[in-house]
């Protein structure tokens, strides 16, 4: 667990410029409930130099101490790779008002490519594909404590770095299946996606005749 630095609300602005290509994200929150249950922390490894910075936040979360990570993910010329896209983002923008750019989901690039399966979770991809087992005892705990535990830490590292050899893996999938045209579709449909979650339209199909 050595390779990986923790920050209080914000990236340092001189790590900024380290990053560059593909970023590999994730979030962890007080619960599911974006507009009831808080953002607590982000991991994201700089697939550059693979380095994982985790960044927490206090419960008085605000946008204007984090102007750095916002202009890290609103960043078009990075490649932001998430593993469920649509609540990260949701997350994000109702917490902190970032609106993140150039977006690879690997869940819905799983659900494109493999489609013999019902089983899309992070845990199964990485059980399929790279022969991992991940633990996700610490998914449930408490994100919000001043401390994170060595488990929680280990929890959010394992959660970021293995998506950028899960995004390479399924973006060969959607090629040889002729699907990418739709897939990179379907990920800049994602902001409008995200506008109708916050906007209370989370479990309506509003393309449904009824």
């Amino acid at each position: 667990m050595s390779n990986y630095q923790l920050f209080q609300n914000d990236l340092p602005l001189q790590s900024l410029k380290s990053f560059k290509g593909d970023i590999t994200i994730d979030t962890e929150t007080l619960g599911l409930n974006i507009k009831r249950d808080r953002l607590c922390l982000i991991q994201l490894r700089n697939e550059s130099n693979k380095k994982v910075y985790l960044i927490k936040f206090d419960k008085d979360i605000s946008p204007a101490n984090s102007k750095n990570i916002k202009s890290l993910l609103e960043d078009k010329s990075l490649t932001k790779i998430f593993h469920y896209a649509r609540f990260d983002m949701a997350v994000l923008k109702e917490n902190l008002n970032i609106n993140v750019r150039n977006v690879f989901c690997t869940k819905i690039a799983s659900k494109l490519t493999r489609t013999y399966s019902s089983k899309h979770g992070l845990k199964d991809l990485v059980k399929e594909i790279l022969n991992v087992e991940l633990d996700k005892t610490e998914q449930t705990s408490d994100w919000s404590q001043k401390k994170l535990t060595k488990q929680q830490i280990q929890y959010a590292m394992n959660d970021v770095i293995y998506l950028s050899d899960l995004k390479k893996n399924l973006e060969a999938k959607l090629i040889e299946a002729k699907r990418l045209k739709t897939f990179k579709s379907i990920m800049n449909f994602l902001d409008t996606r995200v506008e109708l979650d916050l906007m209370g339209w989370e479990n309506t199909d509003i393309f449904a005749h009824k």
